[in-house]
């Protein structure tokens, strides 16, 4: 058994026999060729002569002749399937092990100035081995990611606008700390649409991240301007945009972001929840689950009133009261520093 062992895990013998079988189709299809062009093409060019020259026309066509040809249509179409097919399969594979090849080379490589992100195959391989309650893409994962992607999101973008403007200003979502939902739901949406390919190069997650970025920008500010009234970005004034929601810029930005979140954020993230013991792991993502989403409750409630506030409507309830006690406009402005209502320009 030892021997057979390192006989399979040899180098080059899994796919050998596949490179031999593959070896040979191309010269069954010159075969073929070969023998279509002896049985079929001559036969069709004299019933082509034929109904052509009305001295040697017959009256009545090779019905024989048209069966066999179509049938050799069909069977060249089915095989044509079967190659494409193999064909797509092989990338697949050859994309995939080159893929896992480079993580884990990239995961060998040492940086001194910032750790190395796991491989998402050890990852998988670690969640296996212990069983872990976020294993795989299961919903305790999913909450996690949606919690510090909220939270990283958000620190991020204020790290940007500090480098890019030389000045501070929240980018939070929310009322209560800083998280911002959209960053959540990105990282959870990427993460679905994206997962498949974690262990793949970054072509597909290129265009992964692209258009699922671009697409959930879109929703969101549909959805705020529809709701709230409010917008919290503008890019009509940037090339190639659509109705000033998303452009092409950003939507690039969206594809680089897919490479870099599924080969790079993701496994460092998987790395620390890894680290929770399963016995507090299910509580603790319940516990911060509940906390985002009363927190996007009250911020809904307290931008609602905002927008109310700006179009000159008095508070009607003594629960509205407290909601502009709380919340006035100079703690809203300072949160929520890029949102505008109605026609004002958005920052």
């Amino acid at each position: 058994m030892k021997t057979a062992n390192k006989k399979e895990s040899a180098p080059g013998a899994v796919s050998a026999e596949l490179e031999q079988l593959c070896a040979a189709v191309p010269q069954v299809l010159v075969r073929t060729g070969a023998g279509l062009e002896e049985r079929y093409y001559v036969q069709l060019a004299e019933e082509a002569l034929e109904a052509a020259d009305k001295s040697l026309r017959s009256g009545q066509p090779n019905q024989t002749l048209e069966k066999e040809v179509r049938k050799e249509l069909s069977t060249l179409h089915r095989s044509s399937h079967h190659l494409l097919q193999s064909y797509q399969i092989l990338l697949t594979m050859e994309d995939e092990l080159n893929g896992r090849l480079k993580d884990m080379r990239s995961s060998r490589h040492k940086k001194w100035y910032v750790p190395n992100p796991p491989a998402n195959a050890a990852i998988d391989l670690a969640e296996a081995k212990r069983l872990h309650f976020a294993q795989g893409l299961n919903l305790y994962k999913l909450l996690l990611i949606c919690f510090v992607g909220s939270f990283a999101g958000v620190v991020m973008e204020t790290i940007w606008c500090l480098v890019r403007y030389g000045f501070y200003e929240s980018r939070a979502g929310l009322v209560y700390g800083p998280f911002n939902l959209l960053y959540g739901a990105g990282a959870v949406l990427l993460t679905l649409a994206l997962y498949q390919y974690r262990n793949r190069g970054p072509v597909w997650s290129f265009l992964g991240g692209f258009l699922v970025g671009s697409a959930l920008e879109y929703i969101c500010s549909w959805g705020q301007e529809a709701l709230l009234g409010s917008r919290s970005w503008d890019y009509s004034a940037m090339p190639l945009n659509i109705n000033g929601r998303i452009c092409l810029m950003y939507s690039f930005f969206w594809g680089l972001l897919g490479v870099m979140w599924i080969k790079d954020l993701y496994p460092r993230m998987a790395k620390w929840i890894l680290k929770i013991p399963n016995r507090m792991g299910r509580p603790l993502t319940w516990a911060l689950t509940a906390f985002l989403i009363v927190n996007a409750i009250v911020s809904c409630i307290a931008v609602a009133r905002w927008a109310e506030r700006v179009s000159g409507t008095p508070a009607a309830s003594g629960f509205e009261t407290f909601i502009d006690q709380r919340f006035p406009d100079e703690r809203m402005e300072r949160v929520f520093a890029n949102m505008r209502f109605g026609r004002q320009p958005a920052g």
